[in-house]
C-alpha cells in the first residue's frame, strides 16, 4: 500500500498514534481530550501534572472517558526518580539499594507493590526498570538507577522487576537499549559513545536486556547513545541496525519499542526534533516520548506532519508506520485488559515493602567508638547539581526526618569550593552528619568532607549516592539511593549510633 492509496484520516491516526507526549496542568486540556479522538493512544505523566494519588487516578479517569484504550505513560523507577511522589520522595528505593540487597523476591515485590500503586491511580506503562550495567561509577546520568555493576546481577533483578510490575497489570519499559552504563556524558546535554568490542557489547550490555526479554517486558526504550561496534554512523535510537537487526532480529524481541525523550540534546540539538523522529520511526522504534520539555500541541502537531510527510514523500514507508502504530494500540489493549481483569487473586497491598528493602540496604561503618545521638545536630548537606532525569524539585537527604526525631536540628546546603568551610562556621560547635551524594564524583564534596573531619573527627557521613569513596567519619552510613525511605532508614541508623 502507498501513501496515494491511504486515506489522509488513517495515515493521520497513524501518526498520532506513534506519539506519547506530556501536557502541562492536573486536569486534561481540551486539546488533548480532541487529538485522543483523531487517534492519539497515548499521554505521558510528568512531576508537573502530579499532587497526590487521589487527583492522578480523577486525571487518568478523565482521560479515558474519551479513550478507554489508552496508555498512560510515567517514569516512576522509585529511588531518586519519581513522579508520583515527586514533592515528598519516594516511598520505594531504587535499583542500586535492591541490588546492594540482592534479593530479587524483594525486587519482584517492590517492583509489584509500586505497579499496584500505578494501576490505581490508572497508570499503564511504566517507563523501567534500567537494565544498564553501571560499569562506569563515573556515570553521570545512570549511577544509583542501576542495579549494579556486575553483569548477572542486574540481568537477574531486571528480570524480577518486570515480572513483579507486570504482575500489577502495568506493562515495564527496560531501558536504555543497548545499555547506557558505560558512559561518561549525559544524553541529555549531548550525544554519548560507547566504545565497546563485540564481546563486551553481548556479555555485559545486552545480557541484562536478554533476560527482560525472556521474562516478558511489554516495552524496551531505547538509549541516545552512539556504538560504533554496532553502527558508526546512527545513535541507537536512530539506527535501523541496532533496533530492527539487533533488538528485533537477533534477540528476537517482539514487543513495543519506545524511544527515549526525543528533546534530549543528543537528539534534538543533533539531528533537529522533528527529522529525529522520522527517523526513529524508520528505524524500527514505534512510540516516540515527547513531552517532558515540550508539551504544548504544536509540538504534537509539528510531529504529527512531520511523519505524514515523511510517508508522502517516501522517506518514511507507510508501512513502517501503520506496524508501529498497530504496535502502540496492541499494548494499549493489553493494558485494558489487565485493568478490565485484574490478576486474580488480586494483589495485596504491601505499604511497607519499600521501608523494609530500604532498611535491608544500608551498610554501616564504624571507624570509632559513637553513643546513640539524643540531642539536635548539624546536617550539612552537600548538593551536587541534580541530574536532569532527577530533577531538582525532589527532596532527599536526612535532614528532615532528623529534625522530626531530634528537635532543634537545624539543616544547611552547601556546594561548591568553599563547602566545608561554610558548613563547618554554620554547624557552630554542634555535632555533624555530612550527607553526600557520589563523593567519588565531586573533588569539591571530597574536600569538604576533609575539612568537617579535620575538625570535627566525630562527624557521622552519610553516602546516598553510590558508594565509590572509602568509607570515613566516625560513623559512615551508606544507602545506595536518595529517596525518602532511605533517609528514614539512614536516620534509623543515626539514632542508633
Amino acid at each position: 500500500m502507498t501513501a496515494t492509496t491511504t486515506g489522509t484520516d488513517t495515515l493521520t491516526r497513524d501518526a498520532l498514534a506513534v506519539l506519547q507526549p506530556g501536557f502541562t496542568g492536573t486536569t486534561p486540556p481540551d486539546w488533548v481530550r480532541r487529538r485522543l479522538g483523531e487517534g492519539l493512544v497515548s499521554v505521558a505523566l510528568f512531576g508537573r501534572n502530579i499532587v497526590d494519588a487521589e487527583q492522578v487516578a480523577a486525571l487518568t479517569a478523565a482521560l479515558r472517558a474519551e479513550r478507554d484504550e489508552l496508555l498512560v505513560a510515567i517514569d516512576e523507577e522509585g529511588g531518586d526518580v519519581t513522579r508520583l511522589e515527586v514533592r515528598t520522595g519516594s516511598s520505594f528505593p531504587g535499583a542500586h539499594a535492591l541490588g546492594a540487597v540482592d534479593d530479587v523476591t524483594l525486587t519482584r515485590d517492590v517492583a509489584a507493590e509500586l505497579g499496584r500503586r500505578l494501576a490505581a491511580c490508572g497508570v499503564s506503562l511504566n517507563w523501567a526498570p534500567s537494565a544498564d550495567v553501571n560499569a562506569n561509577p563515573d556515570n553521570p546520568v545512570i549511577g544509583v538507577r542501576s542495579f549494579g555493576a556486575d553483569t548477572d546481577l542486574v540481568a537477574r533483578h531486571t528480570a524480577a522487576y518486570v515480572e513483579g510490575m507486570q504482575a500489577a497489570g502495568v506493562a515495564a519499559c527496560t531501558k536504555h537499549f543497548p545499555g547506557h552504563g558505560d558512559t561518561s556524558v549525559d544524553s541529555h546535554h549531548a550525544l554519548p559513545q560507547i566504545d565497546l568490542d563485540t564481546t563486551t557489547l553481548h556479555e555485559r550490555e545486552l545480557r541484562p536486556f536478554r533476560a527482560a526479554i525472556e521474562a516478558g517486558t511489554r516495552a524496551v526504550m531505547s538509549a541516545h547513545i552512539r556504538v560504533p561496534v554496532l553502527d558508526p554512523d546512527r545513535p541507537a535510537t536512530l539506527s535501523r541496525r541496532i533496533l530492527t537487526g539487533l533488538l528485533r532480529g537477533e534477540l528476537g524481541y517482539d514487543g513495543l519499542i519506545v524511544t527515549d525523550g526525543m528533546e534530549m540534546q543528543a537528539i534534538s540539538g543533533t539531528y533537529g526534533l522533528e527529522h529525529g523522529v522520522v527517523l526513529a520511526i524508520a528505524a524500527g522504534a514505534d512510540a516516540i516520548c515527547v513531552g517532558g520539555g515540550l508539551c504544548d500541541e504544536n509540538t504534537v502537531l509539528s510531529l504529527r506532519d512531520a511523519l505524514v510527510g515523511a510517508v508522502r514523500s517516501g522517506e518514511l514507508a507507510e508501512e513502517r508506520l501503520a506496524d508501529a502504530a498497530a504496535r502502540v494500540r496492541a499494548l494499549a489493549a493489553w493494558t485494558a485488559d489487565a485493568r478490565r481483569s485484574p490478576a486474580a487473586p488480586p494483589l495485596e497491598p504491601r505499604p511497607d515493602i519499600g521501608l523494609t528493602a530500604a532498611r535491608r540496604a544500608v551498610t554501616v561503618t564504624r571507624t570509632r567508638p559513637t553513643a546513640p545521638l539524643t540531642a539536635p545536630v548539624f546536617v550539612a548537606t552537600f548538593t551536587p547539581a541534580a541530574n536532569i532525569a532527577v530533577g531538582d524539585e525532589t527532596p532527599w537527604g536526612v535532614g528532615a526526618e532528623l529534625q522530626r526525631r531530634l528537635p532543634g536540628t537545624e539543616v544547611g546546603r552547601f556546594s561548591g569550593p568553599d563547602a566545608g568551610a561554610e558548613a563547618l562556621k554554620a554547624a557552630a560547635g554542634r555535632r555533624i552528619v555530612a550527607v553526600v551524594r557520589d563523593e567519588h564524583r565531586h573533588g569539591w564534596m571530597g574536600r569538604a568532607l576533609d575539612t568537617l573531619l579535620g575538625a570535627a573527627p566525630d562527624t557521622v557521613v552519610v553516602e546516598m549516592g553510590i558508594p565509590q569513596s572509602a568509607p570515613r567519619g566516625a560513623l559512615h552510613i551508606t544507602t545506595h539511593g536518595a529517596a525518602r525511605v532511605c533517609g528514614v532508614a539512614a536516620a534509623d541508623a543515626i539514632v542508633a549510633g
